[in-house]
């Protein structure tokens, strides 16, 4: 199959064109059914002459050209009508029926906020260009309402608020808020991909706009039907600008608290900080732990989470013991990766002691348990490298940690 895209330097058209090489490359296995040979990349910078050769040539197009931020406003129709006219007419003088996709906007709805948007007039006339195109060739048509556009590669300053916010605070620039309880409605790039991928499967997501007062519709959300005229991503966020603010003011001090964001698969948070990380200039990409050295070695705090714990790494040189506590709660696990170690348990009710004996060669986790105390040793001739993972964040004022040595 061959894939044209236009808009191929946008961040749709950009994020779209490498991940669709992954495919065409055989790097990303999880599309078996999607067996691409050539993509059609084009843009301004592209001749006639290519975008005639390429509408030969092309059996799926994804129409992701546009304008959005242009010095006239008459650009607008020019650049989200205009071009989608000579693209059709393109396709039209080689009789090209190959599916085509585009991606509107949701002012294009011309409801709520979105009432007056000269924008969203441009998009319209486009999405029925498209309309009276698939109907008068029987082409299938596949129209895309997009909210905000959010994820790597967003251009800061232009036209999301989101990726001017990661920016700002991922280069400690100034920046400002003007409502922090206005609403966006946010859909991610990797999810808009996968939903591109299910139509080029033919089995993309349909939908209808209801009118305001329609089936109690509002103009501007879809309702999904399977024969819609329209087509969406089911999977979109939504979050006020002080929630977003918020949440990146908390991503730019995780090397100091070393909390992580919440990690839940597929929830907003984890979608806003990789975003989030692909702002962060080279300087900020390193960063130190504070290490607690003395002439035993080293202990570092890694990792802090507010409900599974912490995870810390411990370097002992050779012939050095530590621990030699115990916990009522505390659960930790010692993994030694690096180094020959012995490790002891003494249960305190009567008097039992367990041996471990571990290194890197092996990778193993023993458990220390509570109310057995404990104690790791070097006996090799290099450092000792343990990471310890444990049940609860180390509280200075309540550290369940006594002193009992295991001999």
């Amino acid at each position: 199959m061959n894939i044209l895209v236009t808009g191929s330097e946008g961040f749709l058209g950009r994020n779209l064109c490498e991940n669709l090489k992954c495919i065409r490359d055989g790097k990303n296995r999880s599309r078996p059914n999607i067996h691409i040979t050539n993509i059609y990349e084009y843009d301004r910078g592209n001749t006639p002459e290519q975008l005639d050769r390429y509408c030969h040539n092309a059996d799926f197009i994804i129409h992701a050209a546009g304008i959005n931020r242009p010095k006239e406003t008459s650009e607008f129709m020019e650049g989200n009508f205009g071009f989608t006219s000579i693209l059709l007419d393109t396709l039209k003088k080689y009789k090209n029926r190959a599916p085509i996709v585009i991606t509107s906007s949701i002012q294009a709805a011309l409801s709520g906020r979105f009432g007056n948007s000269e924008y969203g007039r441009s998009k319209l006339a486009g999405e029925e260009l498209m309309f009276e195109y698939g109907e008068q060739t029987k082409t299938p048509v596949y129209i895309y309402r997009f909210p905000n556009l959010a994820g790597k590669w967003v251009k800061p300053n232009y036209n999301s608020a989101v990726g001017t916010f990661c920016n700002a605070v991922a280069n400690d620039l100034d920046f400002t808020v003007k409502d922090r309880n206005t609403e966006l409605e946010m859909l991610f790039i990797e999810d808009l991909l996968e939903e591109l991928y299910d139509c080029m499967e033919g089995y993309p997501h349909r939908c209808d706009y209801p009118k305001p007062g329609e089936n109690g519709g509002d103009g501007l959300t879809p309702k999904k039907a399977e024969t819609g005229r329209y087509c969406y991503c089911p999977i979109t966020y939504k979050a006020t600008l002080g929630e977003i603010v918020d949440l990146l003011e908390k991503f730019r001090e995780h090397p100091n608290t070393l909390m992580p964001p919440d990690f839940t698969p597929g929830c907003f948070e984890k979608k806003l900080y990789s975003m989030y990380l692909s702002y962060l200039p080279s300087e900020k990409t390193i960063y130190d732990f504070h290490m607690n050295a003395d002439e035993r070695g080293s202990f570092t705090e890694l990792l802090r989470t507010p409900s599974s714990g912490q995870v810390s790494v411990n370097i002992t040189k050779p012939g050095v013991t530590k621990g030699q506590h115990w916990h009522n709660l505390k659960a930790e696990e010692f993994i030694v990766v690096s180094g020959h170690g012995l490790i002891r348990e003494k249960n305190l009710l009567n008097g039992e002691v367990r041996e471990y004996e571990v290194s890197g060669e092996k990778i193993q986790s023993v458990i220390m348990l509570p109310g057995f105390t404990h104690s790791i040793t070097n006996i090799g001739e290099d450092n000792l490298v343990t990471i310890i993972t444990c049940n609860e964040v180390f509280d200075q004022g309540h550290p369940d940690t006594f002193f009992e040595p295991v001999e």
